[in-house]
């Protein structure tokens, strides 16, 4: 009883939370290209990502390794 009641959470949280995603803003995507060689290829690909991510479409997000 008890785990049926939690898999209907998890659900019911699925449901409410899962169409929502979070892209960046445009200051945040300038600064973050700021580091980059090529900005502005930086600054269009972030866009397009941003628009894609907006649409509900599927990115792929590279995982760049922690420098100290």
């Amino acid at each position: 009883m008890k785990s049926a009641l939690n898999i209907c959470l998890f659900i019911f949280a699925l449901v409410i939370y899962g169409d929502k995603s979070f892209s960046l803003n445009d200051y945040q995507i300038k600064r973050i290209c700021k580091r980059e060689r090529k900005e502005s290829t930086c600054i269009k690909s972030l866009k397009k990502k941003k628009f894609d991510l907006q649409k509900g479409k599927f990115i792929e997000i590279p995982v760049k390794p922690y420098k100290r």
